[in-house]
């Protein structure tokens, strides 16, 4: 079949709606919808093809010539992309924050793409403006609870801020560390500011040798990326172990005195509500005091736990969140929106003015703009994703998924712990553990011979990478893994199994299927073999 017209009427025809039910493009919309829905029902990997057959798919580097009909383009992209993507909606995905999505993001997600508003500006997002304000002034209510007056001077203003709406923790993190940075060196008669003079400049006038900021190993890398990003270089991220998976704030207080006493200013202490790799939370109200003795910033990474304030249950694990001076939330873990919608809020809606931009064709002094206050310019209205979600689940529909996530994963670790051929590494504290296969011989070995533990482990951790390949590659279910250092080998980082319990549609039966086939791969590999003779 040869390609389409080049010409200036079929291409207006691609911007044009369908003219009916039975136009040629809703056929193909219909089309595309219906083996969705179908891919969705299958397996985790669709085809199970290699990675390097995939790049196959994708080898031609230059740009088509002509036009490609859209009938056929569709086509390619189910047989190219949508048989060889990953199906994070299976209830046996178990691995990773992304999960099953209420199917009402998905006519919502057209309405969005069709709207197609830029957040930047209020010329091209009118209606999405003030929405994005009142879903920021939503999540900032369940963290910081202010009072109605609060709200109703801060929502809408246009001289303040109470968050910014981004596209994940990341760029959360860096805006909450970038506000603390510009605070941290504000101006002065002498001194315009650091957004003026820069870095060198602040340093100096203030009298620093350098900023830090103060995290446990836990916390997550985006903190690296933001001191690399923000000037105060990598070796400013000062992180202390924790093998208990939490940051101790009597040693987080240590660190930062003796970083002050070199001439140092602690830039901020980062407690983490959620850690990526295992759920833990850290002592906010403990570490919130901390900070205001050294005089620093206070921000709270809850990208991961956040939601977890929507239920009534668990939100005392989160006690002392509201002492933070940021916090950073993604309502695209534990909220069930699309990817894309990450947030940080400001307990002060003036800390929004440290970072505040202006330019004369956009961002004017005195307007409305978000982009004036937000690290990214252009983007899109994701929140309307999460404005929705707020509204059709509740905070008793949100409670009763945080409720249920964190009791299946108290239940995949009795099931662990019960199991005579695996280990529970850490706990649940929310919807998240870590477990390893430690064969029922190798227990009585390491817990009689604590000598040999350490080259038990390097074995050990051999199996975990064999099985967690191998379960992934066969595409029924997939877990994740990662490298944790624990109390009972404090001298070792061993490598487990990480498992996030987010989708309501996992059952017990998907978590038993998933044990039963890691020990049959597993009794299938050398290093099984060599273990347990």
């Amino acid at each position: 079949m040869g390609g389409a017209e080049v010409s200036l009427e079929h291409l207006y025809k691609v911007f044009t709606m369908p003219e009916g039910q039975d136009s040629k493009l809703a056929q193909i919309e219909k089309h595309l919808s219906d083996n969705l829905a179908d891919f969705l029902s299958q397996h985790v990997v669709t085809k199970v093809n290699s990675l390097e057959q995939i790049e196959k798919s994708f080898a031609e580097y230059a740009v088509p010539e002509a036009p490609e009909f859209v009938s056929k383009h569709a086509e390619t992209l189910l047989e190219k992309l949508v048989a060889n993507s990953v199906n994070t909606y299976s209830p046996t995905f178990i691995g990773h924050m992304t999960s099953a999505l209420p199917y009402f993001h998905l006519p919502l997600a057209k309405l969005l793409v069709g709207l197609n508003q830029n957040l930047v500006k209020i010329e091209t997002s009118k209606a999405f403006t003030p929405l994005e304000r009142q879903v920021l002034g939503m999540m900032h209510e369940l963290v910081y609870k202010q009072s109605s007056d609060f709200y109703s001077t801060y929502l809408h203003s246009a001289n303040h801020a109470l968050g910014a709406f981004c596209s994940g923790g990341t760029v959360a993190n860096i805006t909450a560390l970038w506000v603390a940075r510009n605070k941290a060196l504000p101006a002065t008669p002498q001194f315009q500011g650091i957004a003026q003079e820069g870095m060198a400049a602040g340093m100096m006038h203030h009298g620093y040798k350098r900023l830090g900021v103060i995290s446990s190993k836990r916390g997550h890398y985006s903190l690296s990326k933001a001191v690399d990003i923000l000037g105060l270089g990598r070796q400013q991220m000062l992180t202390i172990d924790c093998p208990t998976q939490t940051l101790s704030a009597e040693k987080a207080l240590k660190v930062g005195k003796q970083y002050q006493q070199e001439g140092n200013k602690a830039l901020s202490i980062v407690g983490i509500a959620g850690t990526t790799e295992t759920g833990h939370i850290d002592p906010l109200d403990e570490l919130a005091d901390v900070a205001q003795e050294l005089g620093c910033h206070f921000h709270v990474d809850a990208a991961w736990g956040g939601a977890t304030l929507f239920s009534q249950q668990h939100n005392k694990l989160l006690k002392g969140i509201e002492k933070a001076d940021s916090v950073t939330l993604d309502a695209h873990k534990q909220m069930y929106v699309p990817m894309g919608a990450g947030m940080v809020l400001f307990k002060d809606p003036n800390d929004s003015n440290a970072v505040r931009h202006h330019a004369q064709y956009i961002l004017r002094a005195g307007s409305k703009d978000l982009g004036a206050t937000t690290l990214e310019g252009s983007r899109n209205g994701m929140a309307m994703m999460v404005y929705a979600s707020l509204h059709i689940f509740g905070r008793k529909g949100y409670e009763l998924l945080i409720n249920q996530s964190i009791q299946k994963a108290q239940l995949f670790a009795k099931m662990i712990e019960q199991h005579k051929e695996f280990e529970l590494v850490t706990s649940p504290t929310l919807s998240l553990l870590t477990y390893r296969i430690v064969p029922e011989k190798v227990q009585s070995k390491l817990s009689k011979n604590p000598k040999i533990a350490h080259a038990l482990n390097i074995e050990l951790d051999k199996l975990t990478v064999a099985v967690q390949k191998r379960q992934r590659e066969a595409g029924k279910s997939f877990v994740s893994r990662t490298r944790l250092q624990i109390e009972k080998y404090p001298e070792q980082s061993i490598t487990v199994f990480r498992v996030v319990l987010a989708n309501p549609l996992t059952t017990e039966l998907d978590l038993q299927n998933i044990l039963d086939e890691q020990v049959s791969i597993a009794l299938e590999t050398q290093t099984w073999l060599s273990l347990t003779t």
